[in-house]
């Protein structure tokens, strides 16, 4: 698979969340917005460089657990678009 849906996703969905939003302190400048990458992966309860993995495309077979992981890190239920995009890209993923 030469593109990243799901990483693309998981990038587009980090950089929407702001620290203060999830209950995570917020220090200094930002050079981007939203949360990093290990703030995401302490929320998920999943390894830094794992979820690093995922989004660069070079993981691209997450468990469900993992999943649902990061769909509570993200703020996602299951009722709204990005969910059901998720989950749709997740399928299509673990093919």
């Amino acid at each position: 698979m030469a593109d990243n849906d799901l990483g693309e996703f998981l990038r587009g969905r980090r950089s929407g969340l702001r620290p203060e939003e999830v209950g995570m302190a917020s220090y200094g400048t930002r050079r981007v917005p939203g949360l990093r990458r290990e703030g995401v992966a302490v929320l998920a309860g999943i390894n830094a460089d794992y979820y690093t993995c995922l989004e660069q495309g070079r993981e691209r077979h997450p468990s469900a657990q993992v999943l649902d992981a990061l769909s509570r890190a993200l703020r996602l239920d299951g009722e709204s678009a990005p969910a059901r995009r998720q989950t749709d890209v997740a399928g299509r993923v673990r093919r």
